[in-house]
């Protein structure tokens, strides 16, 4: 008897009108997969219509179509860690689709010059409001706006880069897997994130300097001694 997977493949393989397949999720990276983990499918398409045109969800499988073009678009930063460690199972365009794969999981160096300045900068202004809260007796407070500060952090680093943000659950397959250099080691990063993020500013300011973007700390002005 086959799987619901098994007959998702056959019935794509089949189809003439499906230019690839791609394997995600758990699934597709080694060592992530539990009992519970189901297979996250996407379905490339010439265009929507037919047996590929919504998103279904089962248990067993996630079946996602996807155009061509929206394979392309990389304007949601949000999903393109999906397509990061992705395996490619089928590509009929003579390796266009594995292309556009690698293309959502990687940044151009305009887009890490432009994540890394807009992260860096929100990830200041949620360590500066954690500080003030701190100073003024709100600890409470303070602590909502490291929660805050986490995210911020997480999209700097790896836009630094070039890469994608990694999902949290997957943040130690990602660390552990493709290693960043010191010290950015899953063991580091991970109890500080979790604990106070504002911790690791110091350490971060000394990447994000020797990479060119001192600037955007130094916008700061005097107020960076806060974070400090």
């Amino acid at each position: 008897m086959t799987t619901p997977y098994e007959d998702l493949l056959a019935r794509a393989q089949a189809d003439p009108g499906v230019l690839g397949i791609v394997l995600t999720g758990s699934q597709a990276r080694d060592g992530m997969a539990t009992d519970h983990s189901d297979a996250d499918v996407i379905v490339v398409v010439a265009e929507y219509g037919g047996a590929w045109t919504a998103t279904t969800h089962s248990p067993e499988l996630d079946t996602i179509p996807t155009s061509l073009a929206d394979l392309a678009d990389t304007s949601d930063r949000w999903r393109r860690y999906a397509y990061r460690g992705a395996r490619v199972l089928l590509d009929r365009l003579d390796g266009r689709v594995g292309e556009l794969v690698r293309a959502q999981a990687t940044l151009s160096p305009a887009e890490r010059d432009a994540w890394t300045r807009e992260e860096l900068d929100g990830y200041v202004n949620f360590v500066y409001r954690a500080a003030k809260n701190r100073r003024d007796g709100r600890p409470e407070l303070a602590r909502l706006e490291e929660i805050e500060a986490a995210p911020w952090f997480l999209w700097t680093l790896f836009s630094l880069y070039g890469r994608v943000r990694p999902y949290n659950k997957y943040l130690r397959w990602e660390l552990e897997t493709f290693p960043l250099p010191a010290p950015w080691t899953a063991d580091h990063l991970i109890p500080a994130l979790a604990d106070r993020p504002s911790a690791l500013f110091a350490e971060l300011e000394t990447a994000v300097r020797a990479a060119g973007f001192g600037d955007v700390l130094d916008g700061w002005g005097p107020e960076l001694e806060l974070c400090r």
